[in-house]
């Protein structure tokens, strides 16, 4: 099926076709940097960058643009508080937020464009919209019109009426209108300023994102991405201004994920997701599902210390990108559980082949997909069958929630493949059915790295903790167990088995060897 996406400006599904042939330019809105990232910050990029992933294998050159907010109210108020500069605040953040994007995976970003160095690009619009009659100087401030902009509200589907019912007039308000918005603000003593026509001041937060796309995607640009709670007002604001502007699409495709949300997700990881529809844009309920810094979302760094930054990456992706992601330890915790069905996996295919699933040579493109055998039929049919569900999905709007439950059912054919043939024992000296089961794993790379996990091993835990004192004392235990079936000890043998199985150990006795795993 051909790519389809759903389109927030026209609220419904459309076949995916770029401005230029095979080539996509994407921009999504990045953070403002005057504190720690939150998990909430990382939901975008994943999200997106999985979208570049696909595209990418897909055939198109993408290039993929996130913007730093690096001059902003709140980048000021910070910096008071902590005594410092906002340009000092601004640096330390931004790298913050680059590590924990490093660590999450997400390394498809071709450009991080600063606001602080596009000031001259920022003045030039703002020039020509007061040439063009859609915005106007007032002492010192720039604002736009909006009632100069007929199409004004057509993202959002509110009109300028319902903004205005919504705003609070002040009595001395100088605008025309209460919608108008700041493209220039007057700085104050002691703010960040930068000369301009309109005299010292610095840009207002909407002109900075058209400035960047404009300078480094074109006047149209085929994904403009970004969470549903930046539809209204910025991506409004954003594509009037740049319009009015240009005169031309100011972006073909508006994306727009859901919000991280408190809460626990309805079934297990791995069962269905709901996705909601054109309910889920209302204003008040972004707001009111919104997981925000200020209303306790977890540092991001606090989180790896407690899940595998691939245990988030994929918590992230389990549902459809439109529908809120309910966060919670817990729900975390369950995809971890998940995951360790994979890794699994991953030591048995290195038992049986002696290869490391992580070295396998995985195509990177569609068009040179894993090329499956002919036999067995019925497994290379359910190979197949998967493989189709994983491509549909993301055809169907990026659908990372039905791709991933394709991995799930990979992974559930692969395993029962392995034990059909006895590849653990027997079966293992069969080439032809070792080089089967490469290829059905060679599959599993190829998909997973779609979605940017399975790429490289889990780092391994430090020597000296605890988890190196476990595996001494439960070799030292299994040693035990093993000594006492020789001497067919057998009550010490089921009373160490029974004490494990307490303890919720796993101990699989296999014909190279014994192998422990706690099935918390």
């Amino acid at each position: 099926m051909p790519l389809r996406v759903y389109n927030t400006l026209t609220r419904q599904k459309e076949d995916f076709k770029t401005v230029n042939p095979g080539q996509v330019g994407m921009y999504l809105c990045g953070p403002t940097v005057y504190k720690p990232a939150h998990i909430g910050h990382m939901v975008g990029p994943v999200i997106f960058d999985t979208v570049k992933r696909y595209l990418t294998y897909s055939g198109y050159q993408v290039k993929f643009v996130i913007n730093i907010t690096d001059v902003d109210d709140k980048l000021i108020v910070r910096a008071a508080e902590r005594k410092t500069t906002v340009e000092k605040l601004a640096r330390e953040m931004t790298q913050d937020y680059f590590d924990n994007l490093a660590t999450m995976g997400v390394d498809s970003v071709d450009l991080f464009p600063y606001a602080t160095e596009h000031i001259g690009e920022m003045q030039q619009i703002i020039g020509g919209l007061i040439e063009k009659g859609y915005a106007y100087p007032l002492e010192g401030d720039v604002y736009f019109d909006v009632a100069k902009d007929p199409d004004y509200g057509a993202l959002s589907h509110r009109s300028i009426s319902d903004v205005i019912a919504g705003t609070r007039v002040e009595a001395n308000d100088r605008k025309r209108h209460p919608a108008d918005f700041a493209l220039w603000k007057a700085s104050k003593a002691g703010e960040p300023s930068w000369d301009s026509p309109w005299g010292k001041g610095r840009p207002g937060w909407h002109i900075e994102c058209s400035a960047m796309c404009l300078k480094h995607l074109g006047e149209t640009l085929d994904i403009h991405g970004g969470g549903l709670d930046l539809m209204f007002p910025h991506h409004e604001n954003e594509l009037a201004q740049s319009e009015s502007y240009s005169g031309k699409t100011f972006a073909r495709y508006w994306l727009h994920n859901g919000l991280m949300q408190a809460g626990k997700t309805a079934g297990k990881v791995g069962g269905a997701h709901s996705r909601q529809g054109d309910a889920e844009l209302d204003k008040d309920a972004q707001e009111a599902g919104k997981l925000a810094g200020s209303k306790g979302a977890a540092s991001v760094k606090e989180l790896f210390v407690r899940h595998q930054p691939e245990t988030v990456r994929f918590f992230l992706l389990a549902t459809h990108y439109r529908s809120p992601i309910d966060f919670g330890d817990e729900n975390i915790a369950e995809m971890g559980k998940s995951l360790e069905g994979f890794y699994r996996l991953f030591k048995t295919y290195q038992r049986i082949t002696g290869q490391d699933f992580y070295q396998l040579a995985a195509p990177k493109l569609r068009s040179e997909t894993t090329v499956l055998p002919a036999e067995p039929a019925g497994f290379v049919a359910d190979l197949t069958r998967s493989r189709d569900r994983f491509f549909d999905s993301m055809d169907d709007d990026f659908n990372t929630g039905g791709a991933r439950a394709a991995l799930f059912d990979l992974r559930t054919t692969i395993n029962g493949f392995i034990q059909e043939q006895k590849l653990e024992s027997t079966g293992k000296t069969d080439p032809k059915l070792v080089a089967t089961l490469t290829a059905a794993m060679t599959l599993l790379k190829e998909l997973a790295g779609l979605l940017g996990v399975f790429v490289k091993p889990l780092p391994k835990k430090s020597a000296g903790g605890d988890d190196l004192f476990a595996d001494g004392l439960m070799k030292l235990i299994l040693e035990l167990r093993g000594e006492a079936r020789t001497t067919k000890n057998w009550p010490m043998s089921d009373k160490i088995r029974d004490r494990l199985k307490e303890l919720k150990v796993v101990v699989e006795d296999r014909p190279d060897g014994v192998l422990w795993r706690r099935d918390s």
